[in-house]
């Protein structure tokens, strides 16, 4: 006689996750309807990148459910830092946001996937198992602006200018190579919290060219993430 329950499809095993969001209801209710899955655990949560850069090493969640519209520091802007601080887990972004621009930034610098909230539980709940396993994840109907948005190159207002090679720019006093007007207003911006929408508007400047002066800072700097820009901008402005 068939022994049914030995052919049974074997349970997943256990994903561990941090759960990252700035919204407590969103998130408690998100933790709530992951719980009912078997093989999820929420071992952790936080209201915003820099909770979750404290957190990150200390749970080694296999999977980190990052929010993007953050308080200071945005979710697609803490990638790097997570996985700088915690190797082995992987970034699934889970957000509200369908920019193209967000979408193709998060994947590289290093997310996993990338999930929209309107996204149905039990196929969330599988989108974390495959990433968990190391297999990409988009949301369906965000395959058509992925396309897009790698295929699209350039931009409505110029680029600055590229970095002179590192032998032929004066390097400042700390070793690093000096950053120019523009990207020091950037970084005060950074300091201050501001998202990149936000640095864009005050220095009336597009957000894909605030994109890359922070790319142009943390090369120059040596800093792998927005967040130890941040704290680099905030410690030298104390020592002046």
């Amino acid at each position: 006689m068939t022994n049914h329950a030995a052919s049974a499809t074997a349970p997943s095993p256990l994903v561990t996750l941090l759960v990252v969001d700035d919204h407590t209801l969103f998130r408690r209710g998100l933790i709530a309807l992951l719980s009912q899955y078997e093989g999820l655990s929420v071992v952790g949560e936080a209201g915003d990148a820099a909770q979750a850069l404290r957190l990150a090493p200390q749970l080694r969640p296999q999977v980190i459910l990052l929010d993007n519209h953050l308080p200071g520091v945005m979710g697609v802007d803490a990638i790097q830092g997570l996985r700088e601080v915690s190797p082995n887990s992987r970034v699934l972004m889970l957000t509200v946001s369908e920019d193209a621009q967000d979408l193709a930034t998060a994947l590289r610098y290093g997310a996993q996937g990338y999930l929209l909230k309107t996204i149905d539980g039990e196929l969330l709940a599988q989108a974390i198992h495959r990433a968990a396993r190391g297999e990409p994840v988009v949301s369906p109907e965000l395959m058509g602006k992925l396309v897009a948005a790698f295929q699209s190159q350039g931009a409505p207002e110029a680029p600055p200018a590229p970095m002179p090679p590192a032998d032929a720019a004066a390097a400042a006093p700390n070793g690093f190579t000096p950053l120019s007007p523009r990207e020091e207003d950037v970084l005060r911006e950074i300091a201050r919290g501001a998202s990149n929408k936000e640095i864009a508007r005050t220095l009336d400047i597009a957000e894909t060219t605030v994109k890359i002066h922070v790319q142009h800072i943390l090369r120059k700097l040596g800093l792998s993430s927005r967040v130890q820009a941040a704290v680099y901008a905030s410690d030298r402005q104390r020592a002046e």
